[in-house]
């Protein structure tokens, strides 16, 4: 079972519930998405760590054979070509199709590879532990996900938590994609609706199942929970604001292993899970 932990912004509290969730599970698979600021790593401080480069295609320019017939530069979409005396390819905005290369009649493009990032892998007692980690000023970490996502065979092992990227943008989407289960982490402020409708979105148009943790929650209003209420949002926990769970966590401590108060919270967000879970795999049935 893939669950994906996702919010609108950074510093919700994604992480935080990601690696816990993990930590309270007898088995598991923690997956770092979050591409250009991977942490979950800090917190496992995994061992026999192996790292394996990600690399996509590129057009490379044979200009000797090409006759200016711009018949690459009018199919790319993304104006990763151009023309100006001569065929010029931007290599950081190519999306590596490899369309231009298949319509050129002169077989003047061909592709050679590019190194974007690199995925670590290792292990930290019961939790197995992937991170991908995109170059600096590199424009998108899809090829990075989808790579970390092809590494875990989901049958293997039944429980993956995947840590997503902040936002709603294509990396999200990527990383969401073929989850099971989308768990939206949400703060108890109306900035952090506005993040939380954002996520709620785009669930809802990649018709994922999904449930809402509230992060931070004091006495008082709550305008996240308000929010879910009206809309009729599983809530699937509650995390109070507390200073020594900030304090933990800033200090890249995995809770759930130092309090047995901490480990019963996240083990009854994980059953709530397991239980919308049963429930949807039955309601399809």
């Amino acid at each position: 079972m893939r669950t994906a932990v996702l919010s609108g912004k950074g510093g919700t509290g994604k992480t935080l519930l990601t690696v816990n969730l993990a930590a309270v599970a007898k088995t598991a698979t923690y997956i770092d998405c979050d591409v250009e600021e991977p942490n979950g790593h800090l917190f496992f401080k995994p061992e026999d760590v192996q790292e394996e480069e990600v690399v996509v295609k590129i057009p490379q320019v044979d200009k000797e054979r090409c006759n200016g017939c711009r018949k690459c530069v009018e199919f790319c979409n993304f104006n990763a070509l151009a023309y100006a005396k001569e065929l010029i390819a931007f290599e950081e905005i190519c999306h590596s199709c490899g369309g231009c290369v298949m319509v050129c009649p002169e077989k003047a493009l061909t592709e050679k590879e590019r190194v974007i990032g690199k995925i670590q892998k290792g292990t930290a007692g019961h939790v197995r532990i992937y991170t991908g980690i995109l170059n600096t000023g590199e424009p998108s970490g899809v090829p990075i996900i989808k790579k970390l996502l092809a590494e875990e065979n989901p049958e293997a092992n039944k429980r993956v938590f995947i840590d997503c990227p902040p936002g709603s943008a294509c990396i999200v989407m990527e990383s969401i994609k073929d989850a099971d289960y989308c768990i939206l982490v949400a703060e108890p402020i109306l900035f952090g609706v506005h993040n939380l409708n954002m996520v709620y979105e785009l669930v809802q148009l990649l018709k994922r199942p999904f449930g809402v943790v509230l992060n931070k929650c004091l006495e008082g209003e709550n305008p996240a929970k308000e929010f879910c209420l009206e809309r009729n949002i599983k809530i699937l926990g509650r995390i109070p604001f507390d200073q020594e769970l900030g304090r933990l966590n800033s200090n890249a401590r995995i809770a759930a292993g130092e309090s047995e108060e901490y480990a019963a919270l996240f083990a009854d967000i994980l059953e709530a899970v397991r239980r919308e879970v049963r429930h949807e795999t039955v309601a399809d049935s």
